[in-house]
């Protein structure tokens, strides 16, 4: 074996952990070139729904499963921090932990009836959920707000330090979302991995070889949501207020989108995905009305031509090019 190919060899079995390696060093020195508080918001914010969207991938991609109502953990995630802060005096991150647990405990007594459901059934019944607990932060004036929000929640901290501008929040988001990326990675690339992969490709054929699917859907629905409520606490203590408005149904549409467009069952994907929708509303501020009918739109595209996303997809058509191209270059 030449130098060289030693060295693609070497490259090729740690991709994944070069990948990570440039992606945070990318990420780490974005700051000193684009130091614009709005650019750098926009980051923020893709990272706070790549967390959603990394677990939901694995609900969705993975696990084979279908869910509308993500945004519902979420909001839990957001108003649940919010409350414990403000309210109640916890300090913001036992409160994270504490409001992480309940949803975890919420998303399991949920899930343990729902997740009998399947397809068009299953999708009906977390859009349920997510419309039943966005009417109680709508309604529930005395305790979350009501339609006017909650505010004065506190920023995250150590000691004296708080995250209270754009650039530090950068570090903390991007370096939980990371965290997240790595969690997920080694979670598909695991016995359990294989068995969710297998779970998505033939529920009976799982089944009938030693996966208990049943266990296996309501953990990874259960990890989903801790992910999910992992990033809605973020948003309250980056954002200092929520609002019901941020966790309706057409959020749950939307984070969807992210991971059918960046690809089902494609943990890098949902990087991609998250990124090109939270960015593609400013990119068409003129047509900011008929955002819906929009992303609907490239969701049906997407389906229709790349089924698979559009960083599964490509990637796929990029492989297959070059094997038919080092075939006739073998053959001639």
């Amino acid at each position: 074996m030449t130098s060289k190919q030693k060295f693609l060899y070497f490259i090729y079995l740690h991709r994944t952990g070069l990948t990570v390696t440039g992606l945070s060093l990318a990420l780490l020195l974005l700051p000193l070139f684009e130091d614009n508080p709005y650019t750098l918001g926009l980051t923020n914010l893709i990272a706070i729904n790549a967390i959603v969207v990394l677990g939901l991938n694995l609900f969705i991609g993975y696990a084979g499963q279908i869910s509308l109502g993500h945004a519902a953990f979420f909001g839990l995630g957001a108003y649940g921090s919010a409350i414990a802060t403000v309210t109640y005096e916890i300090p913001p991150w036992p409160a994270m932990i504490l409001v992480a647990a309940i949803v975890a405990l919420v998303a399991l007594l949920v899930g343990i009836p729902i997740l009998r459901l399947s397809g068009h059934y299953l999708a009906m019944a977390t859009l349920g959920l997510n419309f039943v607990v966005h009417t109680i932060l709508l309604q529930w004036d005395d305790v979350t707000g009501g339609p006017s929000g909650f505010s004065g929640i506190p920023y995250l901290s150590f000691g004296n330090f708080e995250f209270d501008d754009e650039v530090r929040l950068h570090y903390l988001l991007w370096g939980v979302t990371l965290l997240s990326l790595l969690l997920c990675l080694n979670l598909v690339r695991s016995g359990v991995g294989r068995g969710l992969s297998a779970l998505a490709g033939d529920e009976i054929a799982a089944a009938a070889l030693g996966v208990n699917t049943r266990n296996a859907k309501i953990k990874i629905f259960v990890l989903s949501a801790v992910l999910a409520s992992l990033a809605g606490s973020l948003f309250a203590h980056c954002y200092s207020f929520v609002s019901p408005d941020s966790f309706t149904i057409f959020t749950s549409t939307d984070m969807v989108i992210m991971v059918v467009i960046g690809g089902m069952g494609s943990i890098w994907g949902s990087l991609f995905g998250a990124a090109l929708i939270t960015l593609l509303p400013e990119w068409l501020d003129l047509f900011e009305t008929y955002k819906d009918f929009i992303h609907g739109g490239i969701l049906v595209l997407v389906l229709m031509f790349l089924p698979q996303g559009l960083v599964t997809g490509l990637v796929e058509s990029i492989k297959i090019k070059l094997a038919l191209r080092r075939r006739k270059n073998a053959s001639t």
